[in-house]
């Protein structure tokens, strides 16, 4: 379809709340998306367009003439329906019927069906046909008010007032994304309808804009996700009051709703709704969980009737998508192995069209950066980058996504989950997915993005770090994913750069390429050197925060992924040194760090460091009780000093009791790891500091306590009756010397 009719579309129709106004024009100008439908009447579809299919032909006398000329004639041009779509349109037209307490009909629905496979428009063309039927009825109820025969101004004004007044539809999804895209579609069959109109509300678009076009236009399709819709239910008396008249309520990707938080939401939104069986509700989803089985108690009427489009038999994905894994031997290898995935994708296919999906939103930025700068030079095709996650704007999210979409030349898409389900990309040929993923549901939804037709194979590859692995061994174990090596793709892209060296194949792919072959595995930390480390160390923390609570699922210590993580930023980003991470942070996290600990150090007398301790502390604690006034503290020269071999021989006396003064409970180490233990009075009090913004080279002379325990240790009793001061310092030469310094008690000043 051209871009020009998808612009004169959006025009006609209006879609969207807001889109007449300048500042969202621009933006929902470039919003034209392909439907999971429409892409099963071009080329192919995700399921065989064989006879075991009907024709929507077969609809002509269960829909109105002006949906079946939408779906058969322009915009939309389909032939035959999907296994989803023959399931749930089959109960037409008894399925739109208004609710009557008399009738047996069973109006709300369960299905579960995968994704990319036509869902969008199954529920949609019931949906729209009941719309349709209360518009006609609320045209002839004021025929029949006035008591006329025949008026068909006061029947157009009738049908108009009812259509601005109560909402005819009402769709929840759980991504600005898939929400675009439903209405969309909804657009597309709404073509021939005369003055109704699509209300999309999702974040990212002022709600100013969208409140204008909520008084000015109809609402008889309302696509929202639930956090904008919520919001305006709170805050506008007039969203709340039309939302209340819905009569249809569709949950689609309930699953994914579920899973992101938003429950008590959507029983929020329920309870504002009219009461089931009055109002019908249809509930889509890819698993039925029993948790998904609660919500449909809850949400759906007791004689709901549940349609299962997925065979217990099949695999969790499609099953002609080829999948691999790669365990990398180390983080250094991470960069490199993505490059050469990148590689065999544009040297098998001319055409290439890749999905990578990160984590987290800032691995998504620093990856995205990395392959824009790589992609000049060093990929076999002059290749465009594009980024999604949720640290983008609406705009630029909408934007990366239709140039994606629309891209003929060899692209990829970097992005977070926001992309991995619902939205529709035809013609990916590769998904690779870096680091785990949040969950096997997740990883199968992300491998869905591919082979959605049936002229594109697809391919998935998992790149993990070794530290990784237990996902592939406790996550997918039901999954046909093959392991393949790091060195056999690095000799399948020898081959194929070859191969394409001595035949060129597309005029896309510079030639020859074999020379540059060796530089997948050196560009990449040359090309890290110049990022900012700032950049580096938010992308560490997010990894953090992302991967610490995945220990149980990994089967490894929580300490397992915080060390991965940190030997990542140094072999993968090139930082000479892990960023830093306070104490307290590795404490609140629960992050052991007993194999780190270094080997307990015993006292030149053989006995127990603990005793030692111990023999001390009751030293102190007599010379406590016996005042500071004691002959020890007596024991100065007429100049004020101290007697130097009677404080040796203190020494002395201590080294033979086994005293480690390193190891006082009273001594305060200033160390590398910024913790300071303060001892006054006999009481240890530990605290520690997190200097990370003022790191650098010279800290020492800002006054820091950056110093190394082996150069400055110091112990300090003091109190009101006097005391006395030592300490220890290293000269340039490396040999310590001692000080000491003594108060007078303040009685005596």
């Amino acid at each position: 379809m051209s871009s020009f009719f998808l612009t004169k579309t959006f025009h006609s129709l209006r879609l969207v709340g807001a889109v007449q106004t300048p500042a969202c024009n621009a933006v929902f100008r470039s919003i034209r998306f392909q439907s999971t439908a429409a892409a099963a009447a071009t080329k192919a579809t995700p399921e065989p367009l064989t006879s075991d299919y009907p024709s929507f032909e077969t609809l002509k006398d269960a829909i109105s003439p002006k949906t079946y000329k939408a779906l058969v004639g322009e915009p939309m041009k389909l032939k035959f329906m999907t296994h989803v779509q023959t399931e749930v349109l089959s109960h037409l037209p008894e399925l739109v019927k208004p609710h009557n307490p008399d009738s047996p009909t069973v109006r709300d629905l369960l299905v579960r069906a995968k994704t990319g496979t036509g869902k969008t428009l199954a529920f949609l063309i019931p949906a729209i046909e009941a719309r349709e039927r209360a518009l006609n009825e609320a045209g002839k109820q004021a025929l029949v008010d006035s008591g006329l025969m025949t008026a068909p101004d006061l029947e157009r004004r009738a049908r108009a007032k009812f259509a601005k007044e109560t909402v005819g539809v009402l769709i929840l999804s759980p991504t600005r994304e898939l929400a675009t895209q439903i209405a969309n579609e909804a657009t597309r069959v709404l073509r021939h309808h005369d003055g109704m109109e699509v209300r999309l509300l999702t974040g990212g678009v002022n709600k100013r804009l969208q409140m204008r076009e909520w008084m000015k236009g109809s609402r008889d399709v309302v696509v929202a996700t639930t956090g904008r819709l919520r919001d305006l239910m709170d805050s506008e008396p007039e969203v709340l009051k039309s939302i209340q008249t819905a009569k249809t309520f569709i949950l689609d990707e309930a699953d994914t709703m579920l899973d992101m938080g938003f429950r008590d939401d959507i029983h929020a939104i329920q309870k504002e709704l009219p009461p089931s069986p009055i109002r019908q509700t249809f509930l889509f989803s890819a698993t039925v969980s029993p948790v998904i089985h609660q919500v449909a108690t809850s949400v759906l009427a007791k004689d709901h009737r549940y349609i299962n489009c997925v065979n217990s038999e099949d695999s969790p994905v499609h099953a002609h998508i080829p999948q691999y894994h790669t365990v990398l031997p180390n983080a250094a290898a991470q960069f490199p192995h993505i490059l050469r995935l990148i590689a065999h994708d544009q040297l098998s296919n001319p055409k290439s069209k890749i999905i990578l999906f990160l984590p987290t939103a800032r691995m998504t930025q620093l990856f995205a950066a990395v392959l824009r700068r790589l992609s000049r030079e060093l990929f076999p095709a002059k290749t465009n980058v594009y980024e999604i996650h949720s640290q983008c704007d609406m705009r630029a999210r909408i934007n990366a996504s239709d140039r994606f979409r629309k891209e003929r030349h060899p692209t990829i898409l970097v992005t977070s989950d926001i992309s991995a389900r619902g939205v529709d990309y035809p013609g990916v040929t590769r998904v690779i997915q870096v680091g785990i993923p949040a969950t096997t549901a997740q990883y199968i939804h992300r491998i869905g993005r591919t082979g959605r037709t049936g002229s594109v194979a697809g391919r998935g590859d998992l790149v993990l770090l070794p530290w990784e692995i237990g996902f592939i061994t406790w996550q997918l174990t039901e999954i046909p994913i093959k392991p393949v090596t790091a060195g056999e793709i690095t000799k399948q892209v020898e081959e194929l750069a070859s191969q394409v060296d001595s035949n060129p194949t597309s005029e896309h792919i510079r030639t020859p390429y074999s020379p540059c072959v060796p530089e997948l595995e050196t560009a990449p930390l040359e090309t890290m050197s110049q990022v900012d480390p700032e950049k580096i160390r938010e992308t560490f923390m997010s990894m953090l925060g992302y991967y610490l609570p995945k220990g149980p699922e990994l089967r490894v210590q929580r300490g397992v992924p915080f060390e991965g993580c940190k030997d990542w930023t140094v072999q993968a980003c090139g930082l000479k040194m892990p960023p830093f991470v306070s104490e307290e942070f590795v404490a609140k996290m629960g992050i052991s760090d007993s194999h780190k600990r270094k080997p307990r150090q015993f006292s030149s007398s053989g006995q127990s460091p603990w005793l030692s301790r111990g023999n001390v502390k009751k030293r102190f604690e007599k010379e406590r009780s016996s005042g500071w006034n004691s002959d020890r503290n007596k024991d100065r020269d007429s100049e004020g000093g101290f007697n130097r071999a009677r404080y040796q021989n203190n020494r002395d006396r201590e080294s033979e009791s086994g005293f480690d003064r390193a190891r006082s409970p009273r001594s305060f180490d200033r160390t590398n790891e910024r913790s300071q233990s303060w001892s006054r009075g006999g009481e240890t009090r530990n605290r520690t500091r997190d200097w990370f913004q003022n790191n650098d080279d010279n800290n020492n002379e800002r006054g820091s306590y950056r110093r190394d325990s082996q150069r400055d240790s110091f112990r300090r009793n003091d109190d009101s009756r006097g005391g006395n001061r030592s300490w220890s310092r290293a000269d340039e030469n490396g040999e310590r010397r001692q000080y000491r310094r003594e108060y007078r008690p303040r009685d005596e000043e």
